[in-house]
């Protein structure tokens, strides 16, 4: 089974994955940007690296969705190809950053890599206002997140918003402004409840 969290840069989606993997048993993937070699050249000039950054999210996360797809685990997966492909490339094609050729052979990669896979089993998305997120990603204080422009911030959510609005499969949204998960038990056990019925409802036997 393929569980997957969504959310905008600094809702909490990382927390909630490890929380949830903890809680449940389930074996947790998460998005790596330590080692992500053109994130910071990114933050600093976006124009220069937007196609570069996200043809290797891209390549990152498609390797997961082929492996989570052969695994008899159940996965919880920190961030989907989705968002990649529906938010974060069109947001940086709004804006200027990336070429509408860029932008196009991108999409083309994209829809010939989703023939060959499918949709988490389901979605939990993390809906957060931009001051909780730049809050958020304040408290965390990665070096290279400094440079982050709210124009773009704004943007992603726009985009988020009307991926979620459209969105096909199973879904639960979480309230991440008011939900605080990493601080409340109480709000978390709010979540697991949500799961639990989500689950058990789709598939009887869901492991805990």
């Amino acid at each position: 089974m393929h569980i997957a969290i969504a959310g905008n840069i600094g809702s909490g989606k990382t927390t909630l994955t490890k929380m949830l993997a903890s809680h449940y048993g389930w074996t947790p993937r998460f998005e790596s940007v330590d080692f992500n070699p053109y994130l910071s050249d990114f933050y600093q000039d976006m124009e220069r690296w937007s196609f570069n950054l996200q043809v290797y999210f891209l390549n990152k996360r498609f390797k997961d969705v082929v492996d989570i797809s052969r695994s008899d685990e159940v996965i919880i997966q920190d961030r989907t190809i989705y968002e990649d492909a529906r938010i974060f490339a069109p947001n940086l094609h709004d804006m200027g950053l990336m070429s509408t050729r860029d932008f196009e052979n991108y999409s083309d990669l994209f829809d010939l890599m989703m023939s060959l896979v499918g949709m988490p089993d389901l979605l939990i998305y993390l809906r957060s206002t931009i001051p909780n997120l730049i809050s958020q990603i304040q408290k965390r204080g990665r070096e290279y997140e400094k440079s982050i422009r709210i124009d773009y911030l704004n943007g992603l959510n726009e985009k988020y918003e009307n991926w979620i609005a459209d969105y096909k499969g199973n879904l639960l949204i979480v309230d991440a402004d008011k939900v605080k998960f990493g601080d409340r038990p109480e709000d978390f056990e709010q979540i697991t409840n949500m799961i639990d019925a989500q689950l058990f409802g789709l598939f009887g036997n869901a492991q805990k």
